[in-house]
Formats: structure tokens, C-alpha cells, sequence
């Protein structure tokens, strides 16, 4: 048999993502991909993979989902109420799921994107490079009740339920951004007011970018008359027509032509892709230089969560498949305390 995921229910915008396309810009296709990029690399660690695999990505709900073989997967992202039968699940944790048993995935109870990784990966076939669905560009389609995703291998060796220390990036907070090309448009003093003003979280915003409010606004730009439009890309902060900052998610276009006061740093766009509605933002300006030094390669990154995972400590009257786990490590000949 097939080993297949089968979706029973779907919440709006349910999709499979993830790092997405690299290269493709020149084609005028961004990035794409996971909205929060941090949550797959939270999922291989626990999952104890070497690089993060595709997942399904849920904004604001997630699902109901049963398997056809038993399964290992790791829910990390913005934290959702999620249960198998009765039992509730650790968020930021690895489970496993028995054929015939039901997960079901409710809604975040903070940050808007959740995440579910299966550890056997989702044989999605790939497309310019990426399994991600690029909902802009018209590739994939949202996941809807009734499909059936084929499942890979699980090549894990160690299948321990794990979990890993929450996060506090679901609830808005300060974004790192450098100068670019276009910050010589905004005058001294409109920088500064920038600076230091706290902004809400607008109800607009999708992956394609979100709008940031405030008392303050506008923001102009003393842009010419028929500024032409110029690259655009992930963490870039546009100022819209009305003097709103705009902060480009990972499906955003390639060209605009609204005047840019600076990017948010790579590793600050999960806080802002997880920015719920009313959240509260303020933007802190760092150097070139101060940035590099932030930076972290990927494999630094999955070294450093996995030292941060520990074993899931659960209740063994909730587990149904005790006798299935090895609780006892080698023999012993009971003489050790006279010897």
C-alpha cells in the first residue's frame, strides 16, 4: 500500500511549502515558500533530519488528517490546539500517529502560521527547483478536504517523541533592518520618526507582505515624480501611497515601485510573518556590519536547535502503544549494589 496522508478537513489556505525557489528572480518569481522558515528547521531538529523537508503550512487553522501507515511528525510554528482522539499534543514537539487514528489541528491560539512535518516527507513532485506551493505565480493550489498526499520514507534512526523550548516570536516585538538603495529618499527627520514609532499589526496582510499602522503615518518619501519601478525582495519595507510601511513576505513580487526605507534581516521575518493582527512592532536600525555578525549559516542554525531539543516526557497512562517502546536499556544481574 502507498503510504498517503489523507486530509479530512482543510483551513483556508492550506498548502505545501518549503524553503522555496532560489535563482528564479530573473523570471520574476520570488522566493516563495515557507511564510516562516524558522518552523522547518524547528521540525528537522526534532525530527532529527539533516536539512528541513516540505511540511504543510496552515495560516490561522489547521486540519483534520489521518495516515495510512504509522507516521512521525513534528508541529512547530505558531501554536495550535492539536489532539489525536481525545489526547492533546505538545506544540513544538514530535508525535506519533497510528493508522486509523485522527489528528486534528484547531486554531493558533498565538501567530498565524503552524506547521505539520511528516518525517517519512511529502513525495510532492517537484517543480522549478521546490515542492512549495507559489499561490502568486499560479503554482499548486491551497490544500482542500478529501486529498490524499503520498508519503516517502522515514530514514530516522532515532524515533523518540522530542520537543523543543517554545518560541516567543508569535507575538510581534522588535524587527532588525538595515538601510538600502532608497533610504537617501526618506529625510532625516522621517527616519527617525520611523524609528520610533510603535506600529500595529493591520488586518491586511497575507504571504505576499503586511501592513504596519500607526498614529504617526505617513512616512513620505521625497521620491521624484514617476519613480521607476526597481528589485524588490523578502523584508523589504515599502512605503505605500498613504506613507504605510509594507514588510515583503516570501511571495511577494520581484519589481516595485513604491520607495523602500530599508529590509528587515532574514532572520527577523518569521516575527513578522507571525505578527497577528493588533500585534505590536517597532523597527531598530542596525549597521551592515551588525548584521553580518547576526547572521548564522543554516547548518548553524539546525546544530543550534538541536541541542536545544529534549526527549517528550509523557504520562504512560496516555500512551495506548506502551508495550511498544523499549523502556528498559540492556540486562542487569541484579548483583550490582554487593559488587
Amino acid at each position: 500500500m502507498t503510504a498517503q496522508i489523507i486530509i479530512h478537513k482543510a483551513g483556508p489556505g492550506l498548502s505545501v511549502q518549503d524553503l522555496g525557489r532560489v535563482g528564479q528572480t530573473h523570471l520574476g518569481l520570488s522566493r516563495g515558500g515557507a511564510a516562516d522558515r524558522l518552523a522547518l528547521y524547528e521540525a528537522a531538529a526534532l525530527l532529527g533530519h539533516s536539512a528541513p523537508i516540505a511540511a504543510l503550512e496552515m495560516p490561522i487553522f489547521g486540519g483534520v488528517f489521518e495516515v495510512s501507515v504509522p507516521s512521525r511528525f513534528a508541529l512547530t510554528g505558531a501554536p495550535m490546539r492539536a489532539q489525536i482522539g481525545t489526547r492533546a499534543l505538545a506544540w513544538n514537539a514530535s508525535h506519533h500517529l497510528q493508522p486509523g487514528d485522527i489528528l486534528t489541528i484547531g486554531a493558533a491560539t498565538a501567530g498565524v502560521f503552524g506547521y505539520l512535518t511528516f518525517a517519512a516527507g511529502l513525495e510532492v513532485a517537484p517543480r522549478l527547483g521546490s515542492r512549495s506551493t507559489h499561490l502568486t505565480a499560479g503554482l499548486g493550489n491551497a490544500l482542500q478536504a478529501g486529498t490524499r498526499l503520498a508519503l516517502g520514507t522515514d530514514t530516522s534512526r532515532d524515533h523518540t517523541d522530542m520537543v523543543l523550548r517554545s518560541d516567543t516570536r508569535f507575538q510581534g516585538g522588535s524587527l532588525r533592518y538595515i538601510y538600502g538603495p532608497q533610504t537617501g529618499l526618506f529625510d532625516a527627520q522621517t527616519v527617525a520618526r520611523f524609528d520610533h514609532t510603535t506600529f500595529t499589526r493591520a488586518p491586511s496582510g497575507n504571504r505576499q507582505g503586511v501592513l504596519l499602522q500607526s498614529d504617526t503615518a505617513p512616512f513620505p518619501a521625497q521620491a521624484p515624480a514617476g519613480l521607476a519601478s526597481d528589485f524588490i525582495q523578502e523584508g523589504d519595507i515599502q512605503m505605500t501611497g498613504d506613507g504605510h510601511p509594507f514588510v515583503l513576505l516570501s511571495e511577494c513580487q520581484t519589481i516595485g515601485g513604491y520607495p523602500r526605507i530599508g529590509t528587515v534581516l532574514a532572520c527577523d521575518i518569521p516575527r513578522i510573518a507571525q505578527a497577528p493582527v493588533g500585534a505590536s512592532v517597532q523597527f531598530v536600525h542596525v549597521t551592515l556590519a551588525e548584521a553580518d555578525r547576526i547572521a548564522v549559516s543554516q547548518k548553524t542554525l539546525l546544530q543550534d536547535l538541536r541541542r536545544q531539543i529534549r526527549p517528550l516526557i509523557r504520562d504512560p497512562r496516555t500512551i495506548p502503544d506502551l508495550l511498544g517502546y523499549q523502556l528498559i536499556s540492556g540486562v542487569s544481574a541484579g548483583r550490582e549494589p554487593e559488587e
